[in-house]
């Protein structure tokens, strides 16, 4: 039940926009858990929170953010059944200025090599062969050109996220790309009850939300630690109808 939900949904034939999903073990929605960057505040105060909650979620984690210090918190995670996704290793986007090599020289073929090289760096770190991914800012071009088929023919990876706001609720699977997996972006300290009212929008289309997170409780494009308590404490208290996993 760890595997991203897509498949068992195009597996079991669960194809159509207008039928109604029937999710495992009579759940009614389904809730994904992802946070990016591999940034601290994630180690010392979601995963804390996740724990004591006691759900597992993905971390799509920045190469260049990975030392010798987190390693081996990370490689735990992943023993813990917690996913460690691909976010590159420079994160280079359109309006980032400190990467080792601008945004508008990467080509398509340089930006396939670099993911293929974070997925090895993962592989050293779990074990692991199948990977999912996440855009650098939620863009699906590097130096002007989309990447997205270059991507989709090397298969280095199975899933890849996206952005997009409250509104990406996915209940529409026949038509999804798994390569363009919307997810809902969080803007800086959005509150409990906007998080809580996503999740709400999610079980009655009887659909499926992903969270995008960065910081909790610090770092940037931070969600305070208390919002982040109280959306975990709303699915725990509804996990007879919603089913929290991984991406």
């Amino acid at each position: 039940m760890k595997r991203f939900i897509l498949s068992l949904v195009l597996l079991t034939g669960v194809a159509s926009a207008q039928q109604k999903i029937t999710w495992p073990n009579h759940k009614k929605a389904v809730i994904v858990l992802t946070y990016d960057d591999a940034i601290s505040s994630q180690l010392n105060t979601a995963v804390p929170q996740l724990d004591s909650a006691g759900f597992k979620a993905t971390f799509f984690l920045m190469g260049s953010m990975i030392n010798a210090q987190n390693i081996p918190q990370w490689r735990e995670l992943a023993k813990r059944g917690f996913e460690l996704a691909n976010h590159t290793i420079y994160h280079p986007c359109s309006g980032k200025k400190d990467t080792p090599m601008p945004w508008d020289k990467y080509t398509p073929a340089t930006i396939i090599r670099e993911i293929d090289m974070m997925n090895h760096l993962l592989y050293t770190i779990d074990g692991k062969s199948t990977r999912t991914f996440a855009y650098p800012c939620t863009e699906t071009t590097v130096g002007g050109k989309d990447y997205v088929d270059t991507l989709r023919k090397c298969g280095l990876v199975k899933y890849a996220r996206i952005g997009g706001g409250t509104n990406s609720v996915i209940t529409d699977f026949k038509h999804l790309d798994p390569l363009k997996v919307p997810s809902y972006g969080l803007e800086e300290n959005t509150s409990g009850e906007k998080l809580i009212a996503f999740v709400k929008k999610v079980e009655d289309s009887s659909g499926m939300g992903i969270f995008m997170f960065h910081g909790i409780g610090g770092n940037y494009i931070i969600t305070s630690a208390g919002a982040h308590r109280e959306l975990l404490k709303y699915l725990k208290e509804n996990k007879k109808d919603i089913w929290v996993t991984t991406f």
